[in-house]
């Protein structure tokens, strides 16, 4: 990998994506008003949204990231712009981490943006420091921009690549622990979720809500994600292939 056509990937989706408004949008604006909301729908429990906004606080940016860089990935191969790259000195994991860095650098201002909003106006009372909170809700962007890189490597058409949201990503929601506890699952849901990255990064924010504490397991949560991630992305620099031969 070469570090100076790594950066140089990463100025040039950077640009696109400055120029690109409705991306912006959805990137920055609706994980905000979906917390907005939240908040509101339960206003008369704000108890409630301690327990679950800690949790979405992770998984609104992990979706829209998987969401947009599936299709962002999908489009350099469909407009010929892929092609035209590989056939340069350029490698394909100076893409592939081209890509990390310009949508990591976007993770950093989505989630410091959703914490602050949730932990300041929003009132998200949350045990652990907001250095904490922050910094998993950034693993968690990046998990979902990694896998979502890995992910547009397996679809034709941007149609296909928005698929994979509900065949990929819908499962680890149910099986992550936000809408039951794992341990009143069937035995093989649960060995299930043990796979899936989602899970360990759902159980590091519900750790951040209850506890000050920097335990093992919220270390090892934090690990997995950040392990995934990086898997993800060497995962889709191997199977990263043009779409024309």
């Amino acid at each position: 990998m070469n570090a100076r056509r790594t950066l140089a990937t990463a100025r040039r989706v950077l640009t696109q994506l400055r120029r690109d408004h409705r991306t912006l949008a959805l990137l920055l604006v609706v994980p905000l008003l979906l917390l907005t909301l939240l908040r509101y729908v339960y206003d008369a429990q704000p108890t409630v949204f301690d327990q679950v906004g800690g949790p979405l606080l992770a998984l609104f940016p992990f979706i829209t990231m998987f969401l947009v860089t599936s299709v962002a990935m999908l489009r350099e191969r469909t407009s010929g712009t892929l092609e035209r790259l590989l056939t340069t000195p350029l490698a394909k994991p100076d893409l592939l981490f081209g890509y990390a860095l310009a949508f990591g650098a976007v993770a950093v201002v989505q989630t410091t943006l959703a914490s602050a909003v949730a932990l300041g106006p929003l009132g998200l009372n949350l045990a652990a420091s907001p250095a904490l909170v922050v910094l998993l809700a950034v693993l968690d962007a990046l998990l979902g921009m990694a896998l979502g890189l890995f992910t547009s490597a397996f679809a034709r058409t941007e149609f296909q690549a928005v698929q994979f949201l509900p065949a990929f990503v819908l499962p680890q929601l149910l099986l992550c622990g936000l809408f039951a506890p794992r341990d009143t699952m069937a035995a093989p849901l649960q060995w299930l979720s043990d796979v899936f990255p989602l899970t360990y990064a759902v159980d590091g924010m519900q750790r951040l809500a209850a506890s000050t504490a920097v335990t093992g397991d919220l270390l090892r949560d934090l690990l997995v994600v950040a392990g995934a991630s990086v898997l993800a992305l060497g995962l889709g620099a191997a199977t990263l292939r043009r779409q024309t031969a």
